[in-house]
């Protein structure tokens, strides 16, 4: 175990992780990094985008993010409402001001390329789809300074020193390392501990990490109403605050989603939905009980679609553990809260909840170090299908759910999602992606259920399960991952 539940979890805006908020925290990261001598110099600067970036990124508003990071911008504080301004301020005055300190001449055409028939900044050495490189000219035209970086998925980017030596990674110390579910669960049996409760001494462990420190100060500084606290927060309440924050994010997320109605922008004049089916399930008897019998389920689907509808907006979302899939696991979370704890106090719903968050998280850490979790590299089986993986183990811990059964659904979770595509109509994320998010959630609901009323040992582990996805995933022809080339992408244009 090598990654925070709170680099798993990152607030930012959408549509997606991969490209819009790794692109803009890589163009954000290559100019913050350059010395004050190299930025009094730059006269020019050019970014190349290559694979799946290049393909979709237009729809994905790549092109957008890469401009804000370079002004300095990052995806989890910018100021939604002054995102067109800024950037139309950029496209009049053919200029840019980067990190707020130092203007160039910026002509998109000319200093934002799409290399669309190239998949790899370096093609005699392929490796992530999601490739850009930054480069600053002084005004001679010499190149001064030029990096590559890699958005891995789910928000994470690295660059091309850090991909190629990401075997040599430090590890961090942490109390109960482990990096397969067997090793997991092994540990949590030979020291009784829940998953939730091991994660939880990792995360305080982490906290002696500056790194993660900070970001979970940019978490707090989200909260609506710091609630007062006479006395210094121990490590385990501030952890718990952390993660209440996300789940707050994730709720107003929800409730935007459901308030707002329109038309998404991109072209596809895809309708919001959400607001429609929120009306349907408000019907109830006078008694105050659904007509429908299946109206909780369809809460889920709600839920789910509400969040991602934001997400295809250029919203505020919570990737979980990706934009494109963020809407499963608070959806989730909200079939916990007010259809699966009747009957339990505020503080054991609280408790419940947290203990979704915690289990969870160590599920995503498996994918994310063992497999994948972008779509550009392993299809949506490594989104949709890792968060119905992530949230079916999670649900099965709130419902105080055994370790083993927290397990067995999160294999149920992956193994029904098993060679899922990624192809979004014309790069954007809105069809299939906002309806593949309800279903994502139904699939985890169920999954939950049946390993809980089906105990026992199951045939398939959740190791294997992640392994078959990413071989999966590397056997997937990449017109199937990302690249609008393949699909319903290509074979249903007249939408």
């Amino acid at each position: 175990m090598n990654t925070s539940l709170f680099e798993l979890f990152k607030i930012g805006i959408g549509p997606s992780s991969s490209h819009t908020v790794g692109p803009m925290r890589a163009a954000l990261r290559f100019v913050r990094e350059l010395s004050p001598a190299l930025l009094a110099q730059t006269h020019a600067i050019t970014v190349d985008l290559y694979g799946s970036l290049a393909l979709t990124g237009i729809g994905h508003a790549t092109d957008r993010a890469i401009l804000l990071g370079l002004l300095g911008e990052s995806p989890d504080t910018v100021d939604l409402t002054r995102i067109d301004s800024q950037l139309t301020t950029i496209r009049n005055d053919h200029r840019l001001n980067l990190m707020g300190a130092h203007i160039v001449a910026f002509t998109e055409s000319d200093n934002l390329l799409f290399h669309r028939n190239q998949m790899y900044p370096d093609i005699d050495h392929p490796t992530h789809p999601n490739g850009m490189r930054f480069t600053i000219f002084d005004a001679t035209g010499n190149t001064l300074a030029s990096d590559i970086f890699y958005s891995i998925g789910g928000g994470f980017i690295l660059s091309a020193h850090e991909f190629a030596n990401t075997a040599d990674a430090k590890k961090r110390n942490v109390p109960y390392a482990f990096s397969s579910s067997a090793e997991l669960l092994q540990l949590a049996e030979d020291n009784h501990l829940t998953i939730a409760e091991l994660v939880m001494a990792n995360e305080i462990a982490l906290l002696s990490d500056p790194t993660i420190v900070r970001r979970i100060d940019r978490i707090h500084s989200f909260r609506a109403t710091p609630e007062p606290n006479p006395q210094p927060p121990t490590p385990k309440d501030q952890i718990n605050a952390a993660i209440l924050t996300l789940w707050q994010t994730m709720s107003e997320c929800i409730d935007r989603g459901i308030a707002t109605e329109g038309t998404l922008p991109g072209g596809l004049n895809v309708r919001r939905r959400a607001p429609g089916l929120a009306r349907r399930l408000e019907r109830m008897d006078s008694e105050g009980r659904f007509r429908d019998p299946l109206a909780p389920m369809d809460s889920v689907t709600l839920v789910a679609m509400a969040v991602n509808e934001e997400n295809a907006a250029g919203g505020r979302v919570v990737t979980a553990p990706t934009n494109g899939a963020a809407g499963v696991i608070p959806a989730i979370a909200y079939f916990y809260l007010h259809h699966a704890s009747h009957g339990l106090t505020e503080a054991e719903k609280q408790a419940g909840l947290l203990r979704y968050f915690l289990t969870l998280a160590a599920i995503g850490i498996l994918y994310k170090e063992n497999a994948s979790i972008s779509g550009a590299e392993v299809g949506c089986q490594g989104e949709v299908g890792v968060a119905c993986s992530m949230a079916a183990g999670g649900l099965v811990a709130a419902l105080n759910g055994n370790n083993a059964a927290i397990e067995h659904a999160a294999e149920i979770g992956m193994e029904h999602n098993l060679g899922m595509t990624c192809d979004p109509i014309g790069g954007l994320v809105q069809i299939p992606c906002i309806e593949r998010n309800g279903m994502g959630a139904v699939k985890a609901v169920n999954a939950a259920r049946l390993a809980m009323n089906d105990p026992g040992t199951h045939k398939i582990s959740l190791d294997q399960i992640i392994e078959t996805m990413y071989r999966t995933g590397m056997d997937m022809q990449s017109r199937y991952k990302e690249t609008s080339l393949a699909g319903l992408a290509l074979n249903i244009i007249e939408c």
